[in-house]
């Protein structure tokens, strides 16, 4: 059983980085421009999510995670997750331990931020 599971976060490794390629390669880097440029100075603070508000974000068409005390909004990669619905048993919490398994590469800890929306409020 853990066997396959660290087969399924494999997976989602692969993909992960795969997706994220494409994503980067066929915008250009415009879409983060665009949105840096629209950000107001005033709100460089990131905002932050009780985890009650990130609860709510539960399911395949609206998912968040927090990964330690980060909430990261995962919703546009749960279709392309190689490990299938595997990413959806912590949707709404925290996946921490799953993505810090061993079974992750180095280079999906740089690919997450991709994701990240906020700060985990107590």
């Amino acid at each position: 059983m853990i066997a396959v599971i660290g087969l399924l976060l494999g997976f989602l490794v692969s993909a992960l980085f795969l997706i994220q390629g494409k994503r980067r390669s066929s915008n250009g880097g415009q879409e983060k421009k665009q949105q840096s440029s629209n950000d107001d100075p005033k709100d460089s603070k990131p905002k932050s999510y009780s985890k009650s508000e990130v609860a709510e974000h539960n399911k395949r068409d609206d998912c968040w995670i927090i990964i330690k005390d980060k909430v990261y909004d995962v919703t546009s990669y749960v279709e392309e997750h190689p490990g299938g619905d595997a990413i959806l048993d912590h949707a709404g919490d925290d996946s921490s331990d799953g993505f810090f398994g061993p079974q992750h590469a180095t280079h999906v800890f740089d690919m997450i931020e991709d994701f990240y929306i906020g700060q985990l409020r107590e």
